[in-house]
């Protein structure tokens, strides 16, 4: 497995931006261009729509582009709609529509491209938004076809439709007979799992920038610190590496909060003893990291944080060992539960790896599920889960993220009373005191290469380097890289 650790501070950041060839990683038109192409490939006929994210409500509230139209456009402000007529495999037409220009608006709301800048912006025909109803009319109107094939989020049976939707039926209002299907989506999804160069050099800068963030987490944190602080030092770190927003609502989790997969109110004072839990990922140019790491909060795990935090590694580091072209993921997450089994086995948290309990309607569950909820990993790209094959290959980006949670209420709540369960529930309830309130989550970052596996997310994450990290003082965020500052200014 291709590493970049161990590294000095910061390192891991400087070398992502200084080794990046070209030296900008941004997506060019022609990538864009090609996967419409390649997704006109697979529809062979029809007619396309693509819908861009409305604006919001209110002008100071962030916009962030749906992932499928800035995937097969690039284009990133609000109300756009892409158009395709695709004959015999190729787009014999397309156009872009996006909001006129507005200087009045533009004062509020910030510069638009316009129809005029379009094709300079992103290689497409421009048009005016206000004209999608006209031009959606003429083609219905010119083809025997009537079927509008629609990428993207849309959902006319969800209880609450979302803004795709909405626009879409706004559109073929008045046109009987006409079907609309989400045709394009399942061959996108497949086009999504596999990455360019340029993308993987984003989900590397990304990665770098994230992994930044928990070292400087690792060297703040201590006892009597709230969550939010931690949060805020992540997210500011972020920022400040040019990452435009958190991937996804940052999970600060200590002490109970840490068995709570998806915690994110982040707002508990933490206690010397306590686990802090910290699920973070940047986003830069619309690409997703996602990295977990789990340290003690005064700076030394205790042998039953060590114990439960060193099987999650090793149930890490089989999944890992497994992960190469023509590996099926399925294959790598049964390792990683085959460890977990064992090892809370021999903790004796469960009765043994293929011991059961009885669940609400009396089927049998896997005793192991009482600790670990959760898949091993999923793809990562311009979504924090994004599309992936079952089978790796080469250019496909994933996490491997084994947890186990030992939950406050797993008495209580979550195992139903019977007399199976009760016995179990003496039989572990030794362990169970010893552990309780320790969550351990390890997530990484990869990409599949030719020849087995790129780690990107080298965070600090064995015990003697974590508690070698968090000894040294802190004294606020660490000066820039300047080499960074420079790349930063070419990119832009």
């Amino acid at each position: 497995m291709k590493t970049n650790f161990p590294l000095p501070r910061l390192s891991v950041l400087a070398t992502v931006i200084l080794l990046a060839a070209p030296v900008s990683a941004q997506i060019t038109n022609q990538e864009y261009a090609e996967r419409r192409e390649a997704l006109a490939a697979q529809l062979e006929e029809g007619l396309v729509l693509a819908v861009g994210s409305a604006a919001p409500p209110q002008d100071y509230i962030p916009f962030h582009q749906n992932s499928p139209f800035r995937y097969l456009t690039g284009f990133t402000e609000p109300d756009a709609a892409l158009v395709m007529e695709v004959r015999e495999g190729r787009i014999a037409w397309e156009t872009l529509l996006v909001n006129p220009r507005d200087p009045a608006t533009e004062t509020w709301e910030g510069y638009r491209v316009g129809p005029e800048g379009a094709r300079e912006a992103t290689g497409i025909e421009g048009r005016s938004v206000e004209e999608l109803g006209h031009v959606m009319d003429s083609l219905l109107a010119a083809t025997e076809v009537q079927e509008l094939q629609v990428v993207g989020a849309y959902d006319p049976d969800a209880a609450i439709r979302n803004d795709v939707t909405q626009r879409v039926e706004a559109l073929v209002r008045g046109h009987d007979g006409l079907q609309v299907s989400t045709a394009p989506n399942p061959y996108l999804t497949t086009l999504r799992g596999v990455k360019s160069e340029a993308e993987l050099e984003l989900l590397r800068k990304t990665t770098a920038i994230t992994v930044e963030a928990h070292r400087q987490m690792m060297q703040a944190v201590q006892p009597g610190m709230n969550e939010f602080e931690i949060q805020a030092l992540v997210e500011y770190t972020f920022r400040r590496y040019g990452s435009e927003r958190p991937a996804f609502a940052s999970i600060v989790g200590s002490g109970p909060n840490s068995t709570i997969l998806h915690y994110n109110q982040n707002d508990r004072f933490m206690a010397d003893g306590d686990v802090l839990l910290v699920d973070i990922g940047a986003g830069y140019g619309g690409y997703a990291a996602d990295i977990t790491r789990t340290v003690p909060v005064n700076g030394t795990f205790s042998e039953a944080q060590r114990e439960i935090y060193e099987l999650v590694l090793e149930a890490q580091a089989a999944a890992e060992a497994m992960a190469r072209p023509g590996v099926h993921f399925g294959q790598m997450a049964q390792a990683a539960a085959d460890v977990l089994a064992r090892g809370l086995t021999e903790l004796g948290l469960i009765e043994a790896p293929d011991a059961t309990f009885e669940g609400e309607n009396g089927q049998e569950i896997p005793q192991l599920r009482l600790f670990y909820m959760h898949g091993l990993g999923h793809g990562i790209g311009l979504d924090v889960h994004d599309p992936w094959p079952p089978i790796l290959e080469p250019g496909v980006a994933f996490t491997i993220e084994p947890g186990v949670y030992v939950r406050p209420n797993l008495f209580d709540e979550v195992i139903p009373d019977t007399p199976r369960n009760r016995e179990l529930m003496e039989a572990i309830r030794p362990a169970y005191e010893r552990y309780v309130n320790i969550g351990v989550r390890i997530e990484d970052d990869y990409i599949v290469t030719e020849d087995g596996l790129e780690w990107i997310s080298p965070a600090p994450r064995q015990v003697a380097d974590i508690e070698a990290l968090m000894a040294q003082p802190w004294d606020g965020p660490a000066e820039r890289d300047p080499e960074w500052m420079e790349w930063y200014r070419q990119m832009r």
